[in-house]
């Protein structure tokens, strides 16, 4: 029976993610009681922004920055900036408008089980599968970004976070010349400052040495704390499972499950039963003055 990954946005945080959340978010129902009243006053002392009226929302940004209410909204006036700054590329954004990249492209995914963290695992894969003449950077990213949006439902997944893989096996010269410095930035800008998903670990895997010539591009960009957080194994799986046991990996990388399957069909669909949210999240941002 094939595995298909399910989103779990009503799921009740699990009795290890609860301890999670009080050890490492500083959770309790009376931080969460006084956080949620206080970021609804600070959205009234900052008209320009909007970003709703809902618990649910409040608790997506408060939980990556500890439940601490005045971080929350300067992630919010981050994420407005960084939607403002992108909106030839984000706004009016729906799962329609990447059907044909979702289903054709296949090269992104999500595993359908969570690691022994209870962490979401994703992964991309920027090597020889990948066509830039069927899905450039920028439609992978939009992709990437309405992916993004729907895992921040996941209570399980704004608690204990995510880990990423990024493949860049027989990775060639078409796949290096597509990606761009300003692709780059804007990648990096997102996951470094606009980002409401707990990003724990970056897993870079069988980098050739034609690899160097992006990192060399991105490397300018990279904060600190995601150099901390970013690895790379080439072909030494071993060294991966360090961080990530084999039995929560597909074959290829050594793991016990079986081989990464691309198809955009689950993914896809995924979106669209949430495209009322992705509908409400594209809504937020900044006050319009026209």
């Amino acid at each position: 029976m094939a595995y298909v990954f399910k989103l779990e946005r009503s799921a009740e945080l699990s009795p290890e993610s609860k301890l999670v959340a009080e050890k490492e978010l500083r959770e309790t129902p009376e931080r969460v009681k006084e956080g949620l009243k206080r970021t609804r006053e600070l959205l009234k002392q900052n008209p320009d922004l909007y970003f709703g009226d809902d618990d649910e929302i409040f608790t997506i940004f408060l939980r990556p920055c500890k439940w601490y209410p005045e971080s929350a909204l300067a992630l919010m006036r981050r994420v407005a900036e960084f939607k403002r700054d992108n909106a030839h590329l984000l706004s009016g954004l729906r799962p329609e408008h990447m059907k044909d990249t979702v289903l054709k492209c296949n090269t992104a995914t999500i595993l359908p089980k969570r690691d022994h963290k209870n962490r979401r695992v994703t992964i991309a894969n920027g090597g020889s599968i990948w066509d830039p003449s069927k899905a450039n950077v920028d439609e992978l990213f939009k992709w990437f970004y309405l992916l993004h949006i729907v895992l921040l439902l996941e209570p399980e997944t704004q608690v204990n976070g995510m880990v990423s893989i990024l493949d860049y096996h027989n990775m060639g010269w078409s796949q290096v010349t597509a990606v761009t410095p300003s692709s780059s930035r804007r990648q990096l800008s997102f996951l470094q400052d606009a980002s409401a998903v707990r990003l724990k670990e970056v897993h870079v895997l069988r980098q050739p040495m034609i690899f160097n010539v992006l990192w060399n591009v991105l490397k300018p960009f990279v904060k600190e704390k995601l150099k901390k957080r970013l690895m790379f194994h080439g072909s030494k799986f071993s060294s991966l499972h360090k961080h990530i046991p084999s039995a929560h990996l597909p074959a290829e990388y050594g793991g016990e499950l079986p081989p990464t399957d691309y198809s955009g069909v689950p993914l896809y669909e995924v979106l669209q039963e949430n495209r009322a949210f992705i509908e409400k999240w594209d809504s937020y941002g900044f006050v319009s003055t026209k």
